[in-house]
C-alpha cells in the first residue's frame, strides 16, 4: 500500500507544483477595454469597483451629483465588446468582461436589472450622456 502511495504521490507531486507555480486555479478571462486607461489603477478597481459604484450610486440618487469617474454608464461604454457585426454586446453576456468575472467568483449582478448593458450604437457614454461630462469640475472627475 504505501509502494501504491509513494508512486502515486510522484506521479501527481509535479503536476500539484505546476499548478501552484501557474497560479494554481486558472482565473476568468478578462476582455480587454476599449479606453487607454481606467479611471484608476487594476488593482485598485478589482477589489473596491462595487465600492465605488455604490458611492457614485448614493451621491447621484440621494445628492444629485452626476459624475464620470466611477459612472457605470462610463463602465459599460469603455468595457463593452462588440460582435463580429460591430454591434455591442450585452456587458453581463457570458464571457464578457463584467460577466466573467461576477461568474467566476459567483457573484450576482445586479445593476443591470436597471441600467444599460450595452453603450447605445457603439458610441461613447459622454457622447451619450453629455450632462456627465459637466456636471462637476475637472479637478474632481
Amino acid at each position: 500500500m504505501r509502494v501504491l502511495v509513494f508512486m502515486l504521490a510522484m506521479i501527481f507531486l509535479p503536476a500539484l507544483a505546476a499548478a501552484q507555480e501557474s497560479g494554481g486555479v486558472p482565473g476568468p478571462v478578462i476582455t480587454k477595454a476599449q479606453g487607454d486607461q481606467c479611471v484608476a489603477d487594476t488593482d485598485y478597481m478589482r477589489r473596491y469597483h462595487m465600492k465605488e459604484l455604490t458611492h457614485q450610486r448614493d451621491e447621484t440618487v440621494q445628492s444629485g451629483v452626476r459624475t464620470k469617474k466611477f459612472s457605470l454608464k462610463e463602465c459599460v461604454a469603455c468595457h463593452a465588446t462588440t460582435d463580429d457585426g460591430g454591434k455591442p454586446v450585452s456587458i453581463n453576456a457570458p464571457g464578457e468582461f463584467c460577466a466573467s468575472c461576477h461568474d467566476y467568483a459567483a457573484v450576482k449582478i445586479d445593476c443591470f436589472q436597471c441600467h444599460a448593458t450595452k453603450p447605445e450604437d457603439g458610441r461613447q457614454a459622454t457622447a451619450l450622456f453629455p450632462m456627465t461630462a459637466a456636471a462637476e469640475p475637472e479637478a474632481n472627475q
